[in-house]
């Protein structure tokens, strides 16, 4: 059999493959409540200026620390202003620097991954690399690099794409290592192929599906880092309403004014489980066999519990 007939069944098994795919995700109900509550989450930060009643930097002093009700719906804060207009401005900002973050870095990370896989001289120096910025932990890494640029949402995106590049690249890495193994590929380098397109026409695909998954972690990631570093004082300054500055203003109020905490603590969790549920289902969809490994690991450690118990 040729190369190219081998390469045209590969594309019909991969079509059939995704089909397939497809419907396990549909049939996979957590997948599917997290992606329609990310749906949800995104189409409200982006309707933000119709949805809010009020602007989100309007103070009213007359008005301050006001519980929720009619007028207010989440509240005002210690200055008048409304809770949850700056809950939903401060979703949206969230949520445009963790997707920010998602695609740089699953991008860096793949172009690192594939060219670590193929060239093996080369990998011995990229993946030190990344394995030395991935033995920082995430804030850590992030705060210190935030101190160095300054805080403004940009340098947090550049920041949080650095953190999340090593996570990337060795999951790509790994896919690529077994792609490249493939009887296919060493079909196409004896027909004279270029590396170039064997990299990102033949390796590429087999790539995408565990890029897939790991991007909607690092999106839910980038969304918990942020809000820790803004919380800590350290990602996006205020008075730009993110997620992580609203909870830090919220702190000190929050045994008497418990809505300046509560309702932006519950759209960061909402942001993070919905990612988290639907990167589980994506995870599930592509790779069935791993789930049914999973399951059996965790009947493995439930049946060792109840025995030792």
């Amino acid at each position: 059999m040729s190369a190219a007939q081998e390469g045209k069944q590969q594309a019909r098994r991969t079509s059939f493959i995704h089909s397939q795919s497809v419907r396990r995700l549909m049939a996979n109900r957590t997948a599917v409540i997290g992606g329609v509550l990310m749906l949800l989450l995104i189409a409200a930060s982006l309707l933000s200026p119709w949805l809010a009643r009020f602007e989100p930097q309007a103070v009213d002093v007359i008005q301050r620390l006001k519980p929720p009700g009619l007028k207010h719906w989440f509240g005002t804060d210690n200055l008048g202003r409304d809770v949850f207009s700056r809950t939903l401005n401060g979703m949206k900002i969230s949520i445009q620097v963790g997707l920010s973050a998602a695609l740089i870095s699953s991008a860096v990370g793949l172009v690192i991954g594939l060219y670590s896989a193929y060239y093996r001289r080369l990998d011995q120096v990229l993946m030190r690399i990344m394995d030395g910025i991935f033995a920082f932990p995430a804030v850590l890494l992030a705060m210190a690099m935030m101190a160095a640029l300054g805080p403004n949402v940009s340098n947090l995106i550049i920041c949080l794409s650095i953190v999340f590049i090593p996570s990337v690249a060795r999951i790509v890495r790994s896919s690529a290592l077994v792609v490249k193994e493939q009887t296919y590929i060493e079909a196409m380098r004896a027909l004279g192929a270029s590396q170039s397109r064997i990299i990102w026409l033949h390796i590429l695909p087999g790539t995408l599906s565990p890029l897939i998954v790991q991007g909607s972690f690092v999106f839910a990631e980038s969304i918990i880092v942020e809000a820790a570093l803004s919380f800590l004082g350290a990602g996006i300054p205020a008075p730009m309403p993110s997620l992580g500055n609203l909870l830090s203003e919220g702190k000190q109020f929050i045994y008497n004014s418990w809505w300046m905490t509560l309702f932006p603590g519950f759209a960061l969790i909402l942001s993070v489980l919905a990612m988290n549920w639907l990167g589980d289902g994506l995870r599930d969809m592509l790779d069935p066999h791993g789930k049914t490994k999973r399951k059996r690991k965790t009947k493995k450690i439930s049946s060792a519990t109840q025995a030792s118990s």
